[in-house]
């Protein structure tokens, strides 16, 4: 009797071991490193979600092996700035169409006026801080991926309008559950004033190429969403509500599809054309560049980089240190920071070794469950966790090739 016991303890044994060396992120999340484990020693009131992917280059063929940690397309959670990421690629895509629509020779470069039509619009006609000094796309898709920038995202949602942001990616099978439905960091946009989006036009020689009228959102029949009334409490003017913050009518951009949109930048052809976004090659490349840019990069910002460090929107591996990030590593990533929400999909590549993966993680930190009140755990808390996962990743990376 006492070999089959044997036999069976082993076999336990083994299938223990293999599991463990099959679910490479659940051995990071049992790290014993602090950063990690004040997370992981009681995780519910952080909301945590990750998503993993491996990238396997087989030479002439390319796998992904995901991995996953408490993923979850319903439960809601405020993806804060993130969602510019898909918006910014969705512009390019409409000059694509401007272009095939009326053989104008339109591109990002483009000068652009908005206006204003109703409270509380404004009206944009230049750009201190672009080089040509006109609002341009490719000023804003920079100004968003170097320091988050709100009016650059507010100022292509706009142009788009959030039916065209909504239907683009529901046909690229994107949008499973999610939905971009307001403008972002600004005050005074009611849910309703935010459906309208004003009247633009591109300028080129000071004179009109094209324009499109104001827009109305009409779309608003979204699935609802689990646990939106949050909190216990949220600041309101000088004062303290008492009650739970409703996120029922905010953004929404499940940590899935925040990651399948970047996947399908990075690895257009691993996708039918249908699933691509409907861009050429050179705006690939460009947007592979500006997301992976740091502050110093970009001219514009070169007064300001005491407070814009290159870890300043990098979360994973660099956004607990202004240590320089080196040349060969290269981060083309989206944050997002808002009401305790620490949000990263990153997609990071190592060119001295031959290093690449797909990142996108979540973590809440509101120790008082309070909203809008600025005291969030975002320094103590949220940003070493990221920072830390990003390093761990990597690292195992490293040890596996």
């Amino acid at each position: 009797m006492l070999k089959p016991i044997i036999l069976v303890v082993s076999t336990i044994f083994l299938l223990c071991s293999c599991s463990s060396i099959q679910d490479p992120l659940q051995n990071i999340l049992d790290s014993s490193n602090p950063h990690i484990k004040q997370v992981m020693d009681n995780p519910e009131p952080f909301e945590l979600q990750i998503l993993y992917t491996e990238i396997i280059n087989e030479g002439d063929s390319i796998k992904f092996i995901n991995h996953e940690y408490n993923l979850s397309d319903d439960i809601y959670y405020y993806p804060a700035s993130t969602v510019k990421m898909p918006v910014a690629f969705l512009a390019l895509e409409r000059i694509n169409e401007i272009r095939k629509e009326t053989g104008l020779s339109l591109n990002r470069k483009t000068a652009i006026e908005i206006d204003s039509l109703r409270v509380p619009q404004s009206a944009v006609r230049y750009d201190s801080t672009s080089s040509t000094k006109t609002a341009n796309i490719e000023h804003y898709i920079n100004k968003i991926f170097a320091v988050s920038d709100n009016d650059a995202y507010n100022r292509l949602f706009e142009i788009l309008g959030a039916d065209y942001i909504h239907q683009k990616h529901v046909e690229k099978g994107i949008f499973k559950n999610s939905r971009i439905r307001h403008r972002v960091g600004i005050g005074g946009f009611s849910p309703e004033e935010n459906r309208h989006t004003p009247s633009w036009r591109f300028i080129e020689d000071d004179k009109i190429q094209y324009q499109e009228e104001a827009k109305y959102a009409y779309i608003n029949n979204f699935p609802d969403l689990l646990d939106t009334q949050k909190g216990v409490a949220f600041a309101k003017a000088d004062s303290i509500v008492k009650e739970p913050f409703d996120f029922s009518q905010k953004n929404y951009v499940s940590i899935r599809d925040l990651h399948e949109s970047l996947k399908r930048i990075i690895y257009p052809e691993e996708f039918s054309p249908e699933q691509q976004y409907n861009l050429t090659i050179d705006q690939l490349e460009f947007l592979k560049e500006s997301m992976s840019k740091r502050p110093k990069d970009h001219p514009y910002l070169q007064d300001q980089l005491d407070e814009y460090y290159d870890g300043y929107v990098k979360f994973f591996m660099y956004g607990d240190t202004k240590d320089p990030i080196p040349d060969h590593i290269k981060i083309h990533n989206k944050v997002g920071y808002a009401y305790g929400y620490l949000t990263d999909c990153a997609y990071i590549q190592d060119t001295k070794n031959d290093i690449e993966f797909f990142l996108t993680a979540t973590i809440h930190v509101n120790a008082n469950q309070t909203y809008n009140d600025g005291v969030y755990e975002y320094d103590s808390i949220g940003i070493p966790f990221l920072a830390e996962l990003g390093r761990q990743v990597y690292e195992y990376e490293l040890s596996n090739k």
